[in-house]
């Protein structure tokens, strides 16, 4: 029960669905920023997210329970919005022609 309660390896989160159509309004040079902003922020959730995840390992051999996550280290959610964003915009490019980023 306790492990159910761990934060999850960045990898292992989904991304959560976000319509390209958010994005399809914009210029080719506007999405590049734009995932380049992104990518740099969701490399920064996925850092954040497996500290939360070795913490939690730590917290629970120790004492049985995941520090990390009570403490609101865990970025499972604004990980899965970064990723679904991500996914929108490659999306949103690939259908305007865009050159890749």
């Amino acid at each position: 029960m306790i492990v159910a309660g761990c934060a999850r390896r960045p990898d292992a989160i989904s991304a959560t669905t976000i319509p390209m159509e958010a994005y399809t309004g914009d210029s080719c040079s506007s999405l590049a920023q734009q995932l380049a902003t992104e990518k740099e922020n969701l490399s920064v959730l996925s850092k954040q997210q497996h500290d939360a995840a070795n913490g939690d390992a730590f917290g629970v051999f120790l004492i049985g329970v995941p520090i990390g996550s009570l403490a609101g280290a865990d970025k499972e959610g604004e990980i899965a919005n970064s990723k679904g964003k991500v996914n929108a915009i490659e999306a949103a490019m690939h259908k305007k022609g865009c050159p890749a980023a």
